[in-house]
């Protein structure tokens, strides 16, 4: 077999500011707290850090955070472009540039003033009319919502997929989020009845099948396991990381497939990752999928192989992915009820399942898969402890 990632760089910091509709300070502000506590957590100063790695739609540049921290040999700075899906991208970066000694130790992070700034969800004004755009945004096809929407009728005439389906994955999460109370639903419940009776938005998705819209930072640090011995917490090792894309790619589109019902970003990357995890599906103790829509978290389970093309539907019925069920799935909330940081939240709940410290606690939870996002290139990772 190649040369592999395989534990040879950990997560050993993890920081979040608060999840909010309107977070009162500049991106900027939101990136250094959340740097700072993912600093604090492992046990270094953030001078110590001579990596960072930011998504390519991140407002912060990486010489104004080194700047702000006084850090003075930043060696290692790239970046991962496609949004959500470089939420796993970003800490492969870090874990190469950890693993070939371009540095000692790099910061991760996310911010975004998503809910009171520049809201994702209503695009309309701000999608590029060039490219394949140009052909679906007159129909319109505006925001990712209605985009996914088609994916998802796609999927139920193919497959026979229940609306219901997609309200069993957003109770799911939502009764993980009135146990954390990080979340931005904590202690606000939600019943298959409340799902079903939610104002249509982009048929079939109803309002509860869209994600949240978010202020917030998150962040993460990731060294060698050399150095993790000497550090506060308890590492997360990097079992396997990927990026992917699929035939035909458009970005949330690519209708010009032969299955728009098939995620293949993942379906292609995920015989990768459990090559180089040296496991399968049927090893994962947790998921954190990113779910961006409650559609997209049926048709990974597909493509990642916990169930076979269309059987998505029928697996998350009966509470399948609640804590106590058989496959314990975005135990924070997820994008749809803890918060939505283009997805890096849940690579900070997926190293606390790890640790053993989520308020949501897989008991004896050894390995997680965690996606980015979904409909676009993309990545993955599989964290565990050793």
């Amino acid at each position: 077999m190649a040369e592999t990632l395989k534990d040879k760089a950990c997560i050993v910091g993890i920081g979040e500011t608060e999840y909010s509709k309107n977070s009162g300070r500049s991106e900027m502000r939101l990136a250094l707290e959340a740097i700072s506590s993912a600093c604090e957590d492992a046990g270094i100063s953030p001078k110590e850090l001579d990596g960072i790695v930011r998504f390519s739609v991140d407002s912060n540049q990486v010489d104004e955070i080194a700047r702000n921290f006084g850090i003075e040999n930043l060696r290692f700075f790239p970046e991962v472009f496609f949004g959500g899906g470089a939420g796993c991208g970003i800490v492969q970066m870090a874990a190469m540039a950890v693993a070939l000694g371009k540095a000692n130790y790099v910061a991760c992070f996310r911010a975004l003033n998503e809910r009171s700034g520049f809201r994702y969800g209503q695009m309309g004004g701000a999608m590029p009319m060039a490219g394949h755009f140009q052909y679906s945004i007159p129909f319109g096809l505006m925001a990712p919502g209605s985009m996914v929407a088609v994916m998802a009728q796609r999927h139920t005439y193919n497959y026979g997929t229940k609306t219901t389906d997609l309200g069993e994955v957003a109770v799911a999460f939502r009764k993980h989020a009135n146990m954390n109370p990080k979340a931005m639903m904590y202690g606000r419940p939600l019943t298959l009845e409340d799902h079903a009776n939610a104002r249509m938005i982009a048929y079939p998705l109803r309002l509860f099948d869209y994600c949240q819209e978010t202020d917030g930072a998150a962040a993460l640090i990731v060294t060698s396991p050399e150095r993790a011995k000497d550090l506060k917490q308890k590492p997360a090792y990097i079992m396997a990381a990927e990026q992917g894309t699929g035939s035909w790619i458009e970005m949330m589109t690519s209708y010009q497939r032969q299955n728009i019902a098939d995620l293949e970003e993942y379906t292609r990357l995920a015989p990768h990752l459990w090559e180089e995890a040296g496991i399968g599906p049927e090893d994962i103790d947790c998921v954190q999928f990113y779910d961006a829509f409650t559609p997209l978290v049926i048709m990974q389970l597909e493509s990642f192989g916990f169930c076979k093309l269309g059987e998505g539907g029928p697996y998350v019925r009966d509470g399948a992915l609640q804590i106590d069920g058989r496959l314990p799935t975005n135990t924070s909330g997820g994008c749809l009820s803890e918060a939505y940081i283009h997805g890096l939240n849940q690579v900070v709940e997926a190293v606390r399942q790890v640790r053993g410290t989520s308020p949501v606690q897989v008991p004896d939870c050894k390995n997680v898969l965690v996606t980015a996002g979904s409909g676009i290139p993309t990545s993955a990772l599989v964290l565990h402890s050793l």
